[in-house]
This record gives structure tokens, C-alpha cells and sequence, in this order.
């Protein structure tokens, strides 16, 4: 099992924005986030982190999903990030932006 960079708290913290960065490129399903979400240092997520994420990316509009029939075997949901989910992204980062700044002693306190 790949171990998060950060604390786990941070992780919890931050997974809804990291979520949706990761869909930036294109849709992708549970398994496809959780590995890209691996890669980018948040360790590997069980689904009891994720998919209550996704869901609630979901009820707020951040994300929408389809359902993609599986040639081989079983189908399976993508999630794709709506432009609601683009503006809450863009709005989540800055204000992390912000909280990185208030958290250093040696920058200014500006917001």
C-alpha cells in the first residue's frame, strides 16, 4: 500500500479539490481517479474516502457521471467535472492559497 505524503487529515482535507483536478483532462472512473490520486501523492485511497467524495462532488453539481457499458466484462461510471466544478476548483484553491500564506511567518497576510 503506497503511504499519502501528507498527514492523513490533509488528505481528507483536501480530496474533494484533488478530485476534481484530476478530472481537469478528461472523465475518468473511481479506479482511474484513485490511481491518479496515488500518483500525485495522496497515497492509495480506499473507496471509503473516495466514492463518498464522488458522491458528494455529485449532489453539489461539481461532477457528473455516465455510465460506460465494459466490452469485456462489467460497465462502469465515469465522472466528469462540470464548469460548476471548475469555478468551486478554482475558488478552493485560492483560498488553500491563501491559508498556505496566513500559515507562513515570513509572508505577508494579505488575502
Amino acid at each position: 500500500m503506497t503511504e499519502p505524503e501528507w498527514p492523513p487529515l490533509w488528505v481528507r482535507a483536501s480530496l474533494d479539490l484533488a478530485v476534481l483536478g484530476c478530472l481537469l483532462d478528461g472523465p475518468l472512473h473511481g479506479y482511474g481517479i484513485a490511481q491518479r490520486l496515488e500518483a500525485r501523492g495522496f497515497g492509495r485511497l480506499k473507496g471509503g474516502s473516495l466514492y463518498p467524495a464522488l458522491s458528494r462532488l455529485e449532489d453539489a453539481g461539481h461532477v457528473v457521471t455516465t455510465w460506460e457499458q465494459g466490452e469485456h466484462g462489467p460497465g462502469r461510471k465515469d465522472y466528469s467535472i462540470t464548469d460548476g466544478g471548475r469555478e468551486y476548483l478554482d475558488e478552493g484553491l485560492a483560498a488553500w492559497q491563501r491559508l498556505t500564506r496566513a500559515l507562513d511567518p515570513t509572508k505577508e497576510h494579505r488575502s
